[in-house]
């Protein structure tokens, strides 16, 4: 299932702080701890959704949107920041910020992770890439230095090292296209984990716009879950240092 959204503005949608309301019971911890928690199913509201979905041989659906990035483009290109760290910043922290896209099958129970990290692609000089895992940050000059070392190093190691636990979100960028729809390799079994894909981002009149594609486990996450987690990615690159 792959949807190309509509141009034109997105409905505001309600709770926008760190999923108030999406989860209800579960606390909104800070990025200074990675736990969790497992759900009472029997109690979650989407129980049922559950156990439909995580029943289907693809539960997997895929959802392609047009980001405005005016802001953020300004902001890198006059203060000679990394368009792709601060944007990747403020992803996760969308990402942190919605509930479900913390989500994770445990067999036949959810975990909810308190927080999550990034994995994302690294280009290297023969056309190989890696992967440089981003811990959170609510500073994003701590975030942007911490990316810029882990991105050096993933460049000068030759390895591959994917990320071995799920608390994570798998991002890649595909700066030479402006696609409309994008699907990921998912392997067999029980994974997961979201993934969020960048493009080349292009100007709209005078807006610049960047796709950005969202795939993710229908068994954990829902339509309104993505465009949450979309209209915070937004909001966070309209300013992203505030």
């Amino acid at each position: 299932q792959v949807l190309k959204a509509c141009a034109g503005p997105r409905a505001t949608l309600s709770p926008t702080s760190r999923g108030e309301g999406e989860h209800p019971g579960v606390q909104i911890p800070s990025y200074n701890d990675r736990m969790g928690q497992f759900l009472d199913i029997d109690r979650w509201k989407r129980g049922q959704h559950f156990d439909h979905y995580r029943r289907m041989a693809q539960p997997f659906f895929s959802v392609c949107v047009d980001v405005d990035v005016t802001a953020i483009r300004e902001i890198c290109k006059r203060e000679s920041r990394s368009f792709f760290l601060v944007s990747l910043y403020c992803a996760l922290r969308a990402a942190n910020e919605t509930s479900a896209m913390r989500l994770r099958l445990r067999g036949d129970r959810v975990w909810i992770h308190d927080n999550v990290r990034v994995s994302t692609t690294v280009i290297r000089d023969d056309e190989t890439f890696g992967f440089a895992r981003i811990e959170p940050e609510e500073d994003p000059a701590a975030f942007e230095r911490q990316g810029a070392s882990e991105i050096e190093r993933v460049r000068r190691d030759g390895t591959l090292l994917p990320d071995d636990d799920d608390a994570v979100i798998y991002h890649s960028t595909l700066p030479w296209l402006c696609f409309t729809a994008f699907s990921n390799a998912l392997p067999l079994g029980d994974d997961s984990i979201p993934r969020v894909v960048f493009g080349k981002y292009w100007q709209d009149g005078s807006r610049w716009r960047m796709p950005v594609a969202v795939e993710v486990h229908h068994a954990l996450v829902d339509g309104i879950d993505v465009a949450r987690f979309i209209e915070r990615f937004e909001k966070r690159c309209s300013d992203p240092d505030r």
